[in-house]
Protein backbone atom coordinates (compact mmCIF):
# COMPACT_ATOMS: atom_id res chain seq x y z
CA UNK A 1 0.00 0.00 0.00
CA UNK A 2 2.81 2.48 0.78
CA UNK A 3 4.32 1.77 -2.51
CA UNK A 4 1.08 2.80 -4.32
CA UNK A 5 0.15 6.08 -2.39
CA UNK A 6 3.94 6.83 -3.02
CA UNK A 7 3.24 6.84 -6.74
CA UNK A 8 -0.03 8.55 -6.80
CA UNK A 9 1.86 11.22 -4.93
CA UNK A 10 4.61 11.56 -7.20
CA UNK A 11 1.68 11.66 -9.91
CA UNK A 12 -0.24 14.34 -8.78
CA UNK A 13 2.96 16.11 -8.07
CA UNK A 14 3.65 16.04 -11.51
CA UNK A 15 0.09 17.22 -12.49
CA UNK A 16 0.22 20.45 -10.11
CA UNK A 17 4.02 21.03 -11.69
CA UNK A 18 3.17 20.70 -15.43
CA UNK A 19 0.29 23.05 -14.22
CA UNK A 20 1.82 25.46 -12.87
CA UNK A 21 4.66 25.45 -15.49
CA UNK A 22 2.21 25.80 -18.05
CA UNK A 23 0.24 29.07 -16.41
CA UNK A 24 3.83 30.81 -16.18
CA UNK A 25 4.54 29.98 -19.38
CA UNK A 26 1.25 31.65 -20.70
CA UNK A 27 1.71 34.26 -18.46
CA UNK A 28 5.02 35.35 -20.38
CA UNK A 29 3.27 35.42 -23.34
CA UNK A 30 -0.16 37.60 -22.60
CA UNK A 31 -1.35 41.11 -24.49
CA UNK A 32 0.76 44.03 -22.90
CA UNK A 33 0.75 47.73 -22.69
CA UNK A 34 3.10 48.70 -25.94
CA UNK A 35 2.60 46.06 -28.23
CA UNK A 36 1.34 46.21 -31.54
CA UNK A 37 -0.47 43.49 -33.94
CA UNK A 38 -4.06 42.79 -34.89
CA UNK A 39 -7.21 41.15 -32.67
CA UNK A 40 -8.71 38.21 -34.52
CA UNK A 41 -12.06 36.90 -33.14
CA UNK A 42 -13.77 33.56 -33.28
CA UNK A 43 -16.62 31.54 -32.27
CA UNK A 44 -14.54 28.82 -30.15
CA UNK A 45 -12.12 26.65 -31.49
CA UNK A 46 -9.11 28.97 -30.89
CA UNK A 47 -6.72 26.93 -31.74
CA UNK A 48 -7.73 26.54 -35.12
CA UNK A 49 -8.03 30.29 -35.46
CA UNK A 50 -4.95 30.98 -34.58
CA UNK A 51 -3.85 28.48 -37.57
CA UNK A 52 -5.76 30.17 -39.83
CA UNK A 53 -4.61 34.00 -38.92
CA UNK A 54 -1.48 32.67 -38.84
CA UNK A 55 -1.67 31.47 -42.48
CA UNK A 56 -3.68 34.13 -43.65
CA UNK A 57 -1.28 37.18 -42.49
CA UNK A 58 1.60 35.27 -43.66
CA UNK A 59 0.54 34.77 -47.26
CA UNK A 60 -0.69 38.47 -47.71
CA UNK A 61 2.92 40.00 -45.71
CA UNK A 62 4.80 37.86 -47.48
CA UNK A 63 3.71 39.72 -50.88
CA UNK A 64 3.75 42.98 -49.18
CA UNK A 65 7.06 42.47 -47.67
CA UNK A 66 8.82 39.72 -49.46
CA UNK A 67 9.66 36.56 -47.31
CA UNK A 68 10.65 36.44 -43.89
CA UNK A 69 14.18 35.93 -42.62
CA UNK A 70 14.76 34.10 -39.81
CA UNK A 71 17.81 34.71 -37.59
CA UNK A 72 19.94 32.13 -37.28
CA UNK A 73 21.70 30.98 -33.97
CA UNK A 74 25.72 30.45 -34.94
CA UNK A 75 27.00 28.37 -32.42
CA UNK A 76 30.88 28.79 -31.52
CA UNK A 77 33.07 25.98 -32.32
CA UNK A 78 34.06 22.90 -30.14
CA UNK A 79 37.63 24.64 -29.44
CA UNK A 80 36.64 27.94 -28.58
CA UNK A 81 33.87 25.77 -26.36
CA UNK A 82 37.04 23.75 -24.90
CA UNK A 83 38.94 27.13 -23.92
CA UNK A 84 36.56 28.77 -22.87
CA UNK A 85 35.55 25.99 -19.69
CA UNK A 86 38.19 26.65 -17.84
CA UNK A 87 36.85 30.78 -17.42
CA UNK A 88 34.18 31.47 -15.33
CA UNK A 89 33.48 34.83 -16.20
CA UNK A 90 33.41 33.94 -20.06
CA UNK A 91 31.31 30.85 -19.46
CA UNK A 92 28.48 33.35 -18.15
CA UNK A 93 28.66 35.47 -20.90
CA UNK A 94 28.57 32.99 -23.13
CA UNK A 95 25.42 31.43 -21.84
CA UNK A 96 23.90 35.27 -21.67
CA UNK A 97 24.78 35.85 -25.26
CA UNK A 98 22.84 32.71 -26.01
CA UNK A 99 19.79 33.78 -24.27
CA UNK A 100 19.27 37.05 -25.89
CA UNK A 101 20.45 35.43 -29.26
CA UNK A 102 17.34 32.41 -28.61
CA UNK A 103 14.97 35.84 -27.44
CA UNK A 104 15.81 37.30 -30.89
CA UNK A 105 15.31 34.16 -32.96
CA UNK A 106 11.69 34.02 -31.10
CA UNK A 107 10.38 37.70 -31.95
CA UNK A 108 9.18 36.55 -35.64
CA UNK A 109 6.93 38.88 -37.94
CA UNK A 110 3.74 37.04 -35.95
CA UNK A 111 3.04 36.03 -32.72
CA UNK A 112 0.17 34.44 -31.41
CA UNK A 113 -0.46 35.44 -27.92
CA UNK A 114 -3.34 35.30 -25.09
CA UNK A 115 -5.19 38.27 -25.13
CA UNK A 116 -7.42 37.67 -21.76
CA UNK A 117 -10.41 37.13 -23.48
CA UNK A 118 -12.32 33.95 -24.66
CA UNK A 119 -12.69 33.41 -28.15
CA UNK A 120 -10.16 36.29 -28.79
CA UNK A 121 -6.63 36.01 -29.96
CA UNK A 122 -3.84 38.60 -30.47
CA UNK A 123 -1.43 38.41 -33.32
CA UNK A 124 1.91 40.42 -32.21
CA UNK A 125 3.13 41.93 -35.12
CA UNK A 126 7.19 42.87 -35.73
CA UNK A 127 8.49 45.75 -38.28
CA UNK A 128 4.66 45.93 -39.71
CA UNK A 129 1.92 48.33 -40.45
CA UNK A 130 -1.13 46.39 -38.77
CA UNK A 131 -3.83 48.55 -39.96
CA UNK A 132 -2.33 48.26 -43.96
CA UNK A 133 -1.84 44.78 -43.62
CA UNK A 134 -5.79 44.37 -42.80
CA UNK A 135 -6.78 46.63 -44.78
CA UNK A 136 -5.21 45.21 -47.93
CA UNK A 137 -6.19 41.41 -46.59
CA UNK A 138 -10.06 43.05 -46.87
CA UNK A 139 -9.94 44.81 -49.86
CA UNK A 140 -8.75 41.62 -51.88
CA UNK A 141 -11.55 39.77 -50.10
CA UNK A 142 -13.97 41.87 -50.97
CA UNK A 143 -12.83 42.44 -54.92
CA UNK A 144 -12.08 38.52 -55.65
CA UNK A 145 -15.25 37.11 -53.09
CA UNK A 146 -12.80 33.86 -52.70
CA UNK A 147 -13.33 32.44 -49.29
CA UNK A 148 -10.29 31.95 -46.91
CA UNK A 149 -11.15 30.87 -43.69
CA UNK A 150 -13.47 28.87 -41.78
CA UNK A 151 -13.23 30.37 -37.84
CA UNK A 152 -11.93 33.64 -37.98
CA UNK A 153 -14.68 36.17 -37.94
CA UNK A 154 -12.95 39.76 -37.87
CA UNK A 155 -9.88 41.29 -37.92
CA UNK A 156 -9.08 44.49 -36.08
CA UNK A 157 -5.75 46.05 -36.61
CA UNK A 158 -4.15 47.60 -33.00
CA UNK A 159 -1.59 50.17 -33.72
CA UNK A 160 -1.39 51.36 -30.21
CA UNK A 161 -2.11 50.01 -26.52
CA UNK A 162 -1.97 51.56 -23.24
CA UNK A 163 -3.45 51.12 -19.70
CA UNK A 164 -7.42 50.64 -19.84
CA UNK A 165 -8.19 53.66 -17.89
CA UNK A 166 -10.56 57.00 -18.88
CA UNK A 167 -7.55 59.09 -18.09
CA UNK A 168 -4.74 57.35 -19.41
CA UNK A 169 -6.73 56.87 -22.86
CA UNK A 170 -7.44 60.81 -22.95
CA UNK A 171 -3.82 61.11 -22.32
CA UNK A 172 -2.73 58.67 -25.19
CA UNK A 173 -5.25 59.49 -27.65
CA UNK A 174 -4.44 63.25 -27.39
CA UNK A 175 -1.50 62.56 -29.44
CA UNK A 176 -2.26 59.11 -30.73
CA UNK A 177 -5.21 60.68 -33.06
CA UNK A 178 -3.27 63.86 -34.24
CA UNK A 179 -1.90 62.47 -38.06
CA UNK A 180 -6.01 61.45 -38.86
CA UNK A 181 -7.70 64.63 -36.73
CA UNK A 182 -5.52 67.63 -36.52
CA UNK A 183 -5.90 70.44 -38.33
CA UNK A 184 -5.35 71.09 -41.27
CA UNK A 185 -6.34 67.34 -41.45
CA UNK A 186 -9.94 66.53 -40.94
CA UNK A 187 -12.66 63.70 -41.67
CA UNK A 188 -16.12 62.29 -40.36
CA UNK A 189 -15.39 59.42 -37.88
CA UNK A 190 -17.09 57.13 -35.67
CA UNK A 191 -15.73 55.50 -32.53
CA UNK A 192 -16.34 51.46 -32.21
CA UNK A 193 -15.89 50.64 -28.64
CA UNK A 194 -16.04 47.42 -27.23
CA UNK A 195 -15.04 46.07 -23.24
CA UNK A 196 -14.30 42.92 -22.51
CA UNK A 197 -14.07 41.27 -19.15
CA UNK A 198 -13.76 45.20 -18.06
CA UNK A 199 -16.02 46.87 -15.57
CA UNK A 200 -14.87 50.16 -14.76
CA UNK A 201 -15.16 51.91 -17.97
CA UNK A 202 -18.39 52.85 -18.96
CA UNK A 203 -19.25 53.14 -22.95
CA UNK A 204 -20.82 56.53 -23.19
CA UNK A 205 -18.57 58.37 -20.90
CA UNK A 206 -15.67 56.87 -23.04
CA UNK A 207 -17.13 57.78 -26.57
CA UNK A 208 -17.78 61.81 -25.18
CA UNK A 209 -14.56 62.03 -23.98
CA UNK A 210 -13.29 60.66 -27.55
CA UNK A 211 -15.67 62.84 -29.68
CA UNK A 212 -15.03 65.81 -27.54
CA UNK A 213 -11.21 65.19 -28.16
CA UNK A 214 -11.58 64.85 -31.66
CA UNK A 215 -13.74 67.79 -31.67
CA UNK A 216 -11.03 70.01 -29.56
CA UNK A 217 -8.57 69.42 -32.94
CA UNK A 218 -10.10 70.41 -35.58
CA UNK A 219 -13.69 71.65 -35.40
CA UNK A 220 -14.60 70.57 -39.15
CA UNK A 221 -14.32 66.56 -37.46
CA UNK A 222 -17.68 65.48 -37.90
CA UNK A 223 -19.39 62.38 -36.52
CA UNK A 224 -21.15 59.67 -39.33
CA UNK A 225 -22.77 57.22 -38.21
CA UNK A 226 -23.81 56.27 -41.74
CA UNK A 227 -20.60 55.86 -44.10
CA UNK A 228 -17.65 57.68 -42.00
CA UNK A 229 -14.21 58.22 -43.70
CA UNK A 230 -12.80 56.94 -40.73
CA UNK A 231 -13.06 54.67 -37.98
CA UNK A 232 -11.71 54.92 -34.36
CA UNK A 233 -11.54 51.17 -33.16
CA UNK A 234 -11.26 51.02 -29.01
CA UNK A 235 -11.03 47.90 -27.84
CA UNK A 236 -10.36 46.91 -23.82
CA UNK A 237 -9.53 44.03 -22.75
CA UNK A 238 -9.09 43.58 -18.71
CA UNK A 239 -6.79 46.42 -18.44
CA UNK A 240 -5.29 47.06 -21.65
CA UNK A 241 -6.99 49.27 -24.10
CA UNK A 242 -6.17 48.31 -27.95
CA UNK A 243 -6.90 51.63 -30.40
CA UNK A 244 -6.65 52.01 -34.01
CA UNK A 245 -7.94 54.16 -36.86
CA UNK A 246 -9.34 52.79 -39.93
CA UNK A 247 -10.58 53.26 -43.20
CA UNK A 248 -13.82 51.63 -45.23
CA UNK A 249 -14.87 49.65 -41.66
CA UNK A 250 -18.53 50.00 -42.99
CA UNK A 251 -17.86 48.82 -46.75
CA UNK A 252 -15.65 45.81 -45.23
CA UNK A 253 -18.41 44.87 -43.06
CA UNK A 254 -16.97 45.80 -39.93
CA UNK A 255 -13.76 43.91 -41.16
CA UNK A 256 -15.39 40.74 -40.88
CA UNK A 257 -13.59 38.05 -43.26
CA UNK A 258 -17.18 36.16 -43.46
CA UNK A 259 -18.99 38.82 -44.36
CA UNK A 260 -16.91 40.75 -46.72
CA UNK A 261 -16.70 38.08 -49.03
CA UNK A 262 -20.55 37.98 -49.36
CA UNK A 263 -22.48 39.61 -52.28
CA UNK A 264 -23.49 42.89 -52.06
CA UNK A 265 -27.04 43.71 -51.37
CA UNK A 266 -27.89 46.47 -54.20
CA UNK A 267 -30.27 49.13 -51.98
CA UNK A 268 -32.71 50.68 -54.46
CA UNK A 269 -32.26 54.70 -55.16
CA UNK A 270 -33.84 57.18 -52.26
CA UNK A 271 -34.82 59.65 -55.46
CA UNK A 272 -36.26 56.98 -57.74
CA UNK A 273 -38.18 55.51 -54.85
CA UNK A 274 -39.71 58.55 -54.05
CA UNK A 275 -40.64 59.46 -57.83
CA UNK A 276 -42.42 56.28 -58.11
CA UNK A 277 -44.37 56.80 -54.32
CA UNK A 278 -45.55 60.56 -55.58
CA UNK A 279 -46.83 58.80 -59.02
CA UNK A 280 -48.89 56.69 -57.61
CA UNK A 281 -49.91 59.05 -55.36
CA UNK A 282 -51.15 61.07 -58.15
CA UNK A 283 -53.07 58.68 -59.94
CA UNK A 284 -54.68 57.32 -56.55
CA UNK A 285 -56.08 60.91 -55.53
CA UNK A 286 -59.11 62.22 -57.86
CA UNK A 287 -59.41 66.11 -58.51
CA UNK A 288 -60.37 68.45 -55.88
CA UNK A 289 -63.83 69.13 -58.39
CA UNK A 290 -64.30 65.57 -58.60
CA UNK A 291 -63.81 64.63 -54.63
CA UNK A 292 -66.58 67.31 -54.25
CA UNK A 293 -68.77 66.13 -56.27
CA UNK A 294 -68.53 62.65 -55.16
CA UNK A 295 -69.18 64.02 -51.35
CA UNK A 296 -72.03 65.78 -52.50
CA UNK A 297 -73.57 62.94 -54.19
CA UNK A 298 -72.93 60.74 -51.20
CA UNK A 299 -74.93 63.04 -48.88
CA UNK A 300 -77.68 62.96 -51.07
CA UNK A 301 -77.85 59.04 -51.43
CA UNK A 302 -77.22 58.92 -47.54
CA UNK A 303 -80.37 61.31 -46.86
CA UNK A 304 -82.49 59.50 -49.64
CA UNK A 305 -81.85 56.22 -47.63
CA UNK A 306 -82.34 57.91 -44.09
CA UNK A 307 -85.65 59.29 -45.17
CA UNK A 308 -86.81 55.86 -46.69
CA UNK A 309 -85.98 53.49 -44.19
CA UNK A 310 -87.93 54.86 -41.73
CA UNK A 311 -87.87 55.17 -37.96
CA UNK A 312 -87.18 51.57 -37.29
CA UNK A 313 -83.72 52.20 -38.61
CA UNK A 314 -83.42 54.90 -35.93
CA UNK A 315 -84.62 52.11 -33.07
CA UNK A 316 -81.99 49.81 -33.74
CA UNK A 317 -79.45 51.98 -33.65
CA UNK A 318 -80.29 53.31 -30.34
CA UNK A 319 -80.89 50.25 -29.04
CA UNK A 320 -77.07 49.21 -29.69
Amino acid sequence: MSAVQNESRKRSKKRFMAGHHSKRWKGSRELEVGMQGILITCNMNERKCTAEALNLLGEYADKLYGLEQLQENTGSSSEEEEAEEDDVDVALKKEVAQLRASETKQERRFQALDSGANNVIFIRTQNIESDKLVHHILSDLHTTKKKKSRVILRMLPVTGTCKAFQEDMVKYLTTFLEPWFKTPSCATYQIAFKARNSNHNKRDEIIKSIAGLVGKMNPKNKVDLTNPELTIIVEVIKTVCCLSVVKDYTLYRKYNVQEVVKDDILKPDVTTAKADADTSDQTEKPDAGETDRRETKGEEDKGTSVSEKGEGDEGEGGGE
